[in-house]
């Protein structure tokens, strides 16, 4: 028997006595709920993703008290942070994502999104998980340094807007008008603000690891998908605001004009990346002609604004210069003349 074979088996098994030992607690509602935990993201044989089944009998909680969803996301979070095995954590990590995208209660949501209760940037914490059991953990550990990152920042993204990006109440009617009356509705530099942290989760999308097989890990390409459905979703509300910022593009400042540049540059660069992870898959929304599109009227207008400044200034040096070189013009206007008569 291999190391790695044994490795997982001994793993399996304390997985199996941590259930018993929930299973036999005498607080019937947190064991429920460290069951379900359990189930979900116990280490497997296989390199499966936890099933619907074992998905929704998490995601149940949400239709309870606060006080249980909160000990639900507390004791996922638990489960994630304590395991040293890439497998479980990246099956405690699409649980987590299903929490965000999946769930019909606000309340899962928005505990994880407040977990712990000071927030802040990557709350997952996951920016030092290594897994060293042997070659290929090790590279799976990547997967879950930047799946976690990924969604941090959906949750920071989702606080900016001021709405969860990736849950099912934003695919309801009438959610896309009020999408468009809030973002026409938006400041200048808020719509900016809005457009830098989308474009901040697109750069992130596009620096997935490259090290691991997606064909011979269905974990691995199990996560490639969701993030992939997100994407498209992040997509669409970036070209949204763009659209918005376009129409209002003669109406920016120099230094407006200059930040949306640098978005359109941030975006240009992460295209070939994209296209390498999805192909032509959530990549044909129009967003990249429009990008080009805005990055052309948007150089053009500030060489106009930057010709406008330099005209007037050589008009201001020009006037300094004239009245230096004649300090006395207009001096004698003011000087009354004496007028002599001769008797």
């Amino acid at each position: 028997m291999g190391r790695r074979k044994l490795r997982t088996l001994l793993r399996i098994f304390r997985d199996r006595i941590s259930l018993i030992r929930a299973s036999l607690s005498l607080n019937r509602a947190a064991s429920t709920v460290h069951v379900a935990v359990l189930r979900a993201t116990s280490v497997s044989t296989s390199s499966s993703a936890p099933s619907d089944r074992r998905l929704s009998a998490v995601l149940r909680y949400g239709h309870g008290s606060r006080i249980t969803a909160r000990f639900c996301v507390a004791t996922l979070m638990d489960r994630l942070h304590s395991t040293t095995d890439a497998t479980v954590a990246l099956r405690s990590l699409i649980t987590i994502h299903a929490l965000i995208s999946r769930s019909s209660s606000f309340i899962l949501r928005d505990e994880l999104s407040f977990f712990p209760s000071s927030g802040g940037r990557n709350h997952l914490n996951l920016s030092s998980f290594r897994d060293d059991s042997d070659a290929e953990t090790w590279e799976l550990s990547s997967w879950v340094r930047w799946y976690a990152e990924f969604l941090d920042q959906t949750l920071i993204a989702s606080r900016t807007l001021g709405y969860f990006l990736i849950s099912p109440q934003q695919g309801s009617d009438g959610a896309g008008e009020e999408k468009v009356e809030k973002v026409a509705a938006l400041l200048n530099p808020d719509l900016l603000r809005e457009i830098d942290v989308l474009v901040s989760f697109i750069e992130l999308v596009s620096n997935s690891p490259e090290s691991v097989d997606l064909q011979r890990n269905n974990l691995i390409y199990e996560v490639v998908r969701l993030v992939c459905d997100d994407y498209g979703i992040v997509r669409g509300e970036t070209f949204l605001r763009l659209v918005e910022l376009g129409d209002r593009l003669d109406g920016l400042t120099h230094s407006e004009v200059t930040e949306l540049l640098g978005e359109l540059d941030r975006i240009e660069r992460c295209k070939e990346k994209l296209f390498r992870l999805f192909g032509n898959k959530k990549n044909g929304d129009g967003l990249w002609d429009t990008v080009t599109q805005m990055k052309m009227k948007g150089l053009a207008l500030k060489e106009r604004m930057e010709g406008w400044k330099l005209v007037r200034k050589e008009n201001r040096n020009s006037g300094e210069q004239t009245q230096f070189r004649k300090p006395f013009v207009g001096l004698l206007d003011s000087v009354p003349l004496a007028v002599s008569t001769v008797g």
